[in-house]
């Protein structure tokens, strides 16, 4: 019996000291005043750095406004929103090793990843599409066999379209870019002859490119992307508080400014509609 109570004891004292450092985020954020936020530099319009040199887009505001209903409900004066740019590749990385409290861009909820972090309520639904010049010759899936296609690394696009790829029997040589502005410099420049990416973004990105009509979407969805804001695993407060930012967005229709302000004159799509009413979670 004492050697089980023992071993016991054992067990139980390894299992706090293995608890990492920033086990509790609200209580370091109640006594620094600070929110650290990871956002992504090219994930135009969610999160990108802003002619004014600061971090803007659709995922940021999110943020500020959850920093904001942070300080409301923790009895601060104000909470400083520290923006640290992150990769796409380093992102679940920086969140495991409390680098950051909150991720803010583009990045899809899937099972595999909730092992690992845990995600807020959507925030935004898309899927995969495939940029083509218009002198390509390609239009789908199949038509790429051949190809040099591009993606963004370390991304659910990236394993999607590999999966994709060979679930059609189809070869293509897929090349990985650290920058969606890399992979449309390569498209413009015939390094490689399509460019996959959330339709969204690059509706965005052909816009903004040096050659606007060179380019076009192929008018298919290739995945299904919900998107969410990251948090470390286990940080129930803070995924609380932004729970609460976000359905009360919903709920009231303001997130209809928030889109507007990024997105333009572009109509939201009945899925996202659907998304804001169905994610606009009662209080009580």
């Amino acid at each position: 019996m004492r050697r089980i109570f023992r071993a016991l004891s054992i067990a139980a004292l390894t299992t706090v000291f293995a608890l990492p450092a920033f086990a509790d985020i609200l209580d370091n954020i109640k006594a620094s005043g600070v929110l650290k936020v990871g956002f992504r530099e090219d994930a135009r319009p969610f999160a990108f750095v802003g002619r004014d040199g600061k971090p803007a887009g659709y995922s940021v505001e999110l943020c500020d406004r959850i920093a904001a209903q942070l300080a409301e409900e923790l009895g601060l004066p104000g909470v400083t929103v520290d923006y640290v740019p992150i990769k796409a590749s380093e992102r679940i990385e920086m969140l495991m090793s409390g680098k950051i409290d909150i991720e803010c861009g583009s990045s899809t909820q899937t099972l595999a990843r909730r092992e690992k972090v845990d995600f807020s309520l959507l925030t935004f639904i898309t899927g995969a599409e495939m940029l083509t010049r218009t002198d390509s010759g390609i239009s789908n899936m199949e038509t790429v066999a051949g190809h040099k296609v591009g993606v963004l690394g370390g991304t659910t696009t990236e394993r999607g379209l590999i999966a994709g790829l060979e679930q059609r029997g189809t070869t293509a040589e897929v090349v990985s870019v650290s920058t969606h502005e890399e992979g449309i410099a390569l498209l413009e420049s015939g390094e490689i002859d399509a460019y996959f990416g959330d339709r969204a973004l690059l509706i965005l990105l052909a816009m903004d490119s040096a050659s606007p009509a060179s380019l076009k979407l192929s008018g298919h969805f290739y995945s299904y992307e919900p998107y969410a804001l990251m948090m470390p695993k286990g940080e129930d407060g803070l995924r609380l508080v932004a729970d609460r930012t976000l359905a009360a967005l919903y709920r009231s229709g303001e997130i209809g400014e928030v889109y507007r302000r990024w997105f333009g004159n572009s109509k939201p799509s009945d899925l996202l509609k659907a998304l804001y009413i169905t994610q606009g979670l009662p209080v009580e």
